[in-house]
């Protein structure tokens, strides 16, 4: 097996001691299923202390199934959610979102991955006319997919935008915690006190083994839910063992440690980048993501070393991603392979 850690991303990172460790401590006799055991008891009350009492917390398997079932909770089948054109949901979900929920994504485009009022005040002209799914609920990934952080205030901007307009505004947090590390701010600062209605909270990316959580603050939302979750096949039998992650996630800061040791390390990535010639980085970069051009052929080269994805062909355009588990060193010998690279 390789070992190397590579830049391609957090989710080929492994699992954290504290967290694979508390897996082993839960795998003890035996206990209640689908989530009616203490463990899950001790996740969802840690889930209050990060993100407020009010609000109901559902554990499921994927990132996909949480933001799916998320927004399937929110709409109708003629409604629409409104996200950005580089969107997980959109491009990286295989039509999950319209197949199980039956609403339409719009898509808007974006240069740094970021949705602006500005930009979505126009498809809502479609509302009210019967020929077009109605825009109902905007979903945000937060960090975005190009790497770039909402701040508190944007948030509160769109989500004020939202709820003025009748809409929900859902957030994909697969890298929630890289973007509170970047912000120096709470999990609550940036979700339930910027107005956010709906979380799919991610940990999978930064140190869990697998389980995503549908975090609702707007609890009328949430109503059904359970029969979704079920009807959605996200209804795990052993939950305990997802659960038992969330509460060591959750403990003494581990959520937050990973987060900002990722992200430290794409800043240590990012200065070194900037002495490469031909290396140009693209996106701010603000969480665990650098994006870069370089010539085609010298990215050729590299990847015979390291393994990562090449977003853009065309340009082409490059995204090199840290994890928790990144080391100094695991820089260096990558920018090493680089420099060897734009030699030949």
């Amino acid at each position: 097996m390789n070992t190397k850690r590579s830049f391609a991303s957090d989710n080929n990172s492994g699992i954290h001691p504290r967290i694979l460790h508390a897996i082993q401590e839960t795998n003890q006799g035996h206990c209640i299923a689908y989530g009616d055991d203490s463990f899950t008891q001790r996740a969802v009350k840690k889930c209050r202390e990060h993100f407020g009492e009010q609000i109901e917390v559902y554990f499921v398997f994927t990132g996909t199934g949480a933001n799916v079932l998320g927004i399937r909770a929110a709409l109708q089948s003629y409604e629409s959610a409104i996200c950005s054109s580089v969107a997980h949901l959109d491009l990286d979900e295989c039509a999950a979102p319209e197949n199980f929920s039956g609403c339409k994504l719009l898509t808007i485009p974006t240069e740094d991955g970021k949705l602006y009022p500005k930009d979505i005040l126009p498809l809502l002209s479609l509302r009210g006319d019967e020929h077009h799914a109605q825009p109902r609920l905007i979903s945000i990934t937060q960090s975005t997919e190009l790497g770039t952080v909402y701040t508190r205030e944007e948030l509160r901007t769109l989500a004020d935008f939202a709820h003025a307009n009748e809409l929900y505004l859902h957030v994909d947090g697969a890298r929630l915690s890289n973007a509170a590390a970047a912000l120096d701010a709470s999990l609550k600062e940036i979700t339930a006190d910027v107005g956010v209605d709906i979380l799919s909270f991610g940990g999978t990316k930064n140190g869990m083994m697998i389980g995503e959580a549908v975090i609702f603050f707007n609890k009328r939302i949430a109503r059904n839910f359970k029969y979704i979750r079920k009807q959605g096949m996200q209804l795990a039998s052993k939950m305990r063992f997802i659960s038992a992650q969330f509460e060591a996630f959750l403990t003494d800061d581990l959520w937050l440690q990973n987060a900002r040791h990722a992200n430290s390390m794409a800043r240590l990535l990012a200065e070194e980048l900037k002495k490469i010639p031909l290396c140009t980085i693209t996106q701010s970069v603000d969480a665990n993501a650098v994006f870069i051009t370089l010539p085609r052929i010298v990215l050729d080269r590299i990847q015979k070393e390291y393994f990562f994805y090449i977003v853009d062909e065309e340009k082409p355009v490059a995204r090199i991603m840290t994890s928790f588990d990144t080391q100094e060193q695991d820089v260096h010998d990558f920018i090493h392979v680089m420099k060897n690279a734009i030699g030949k």
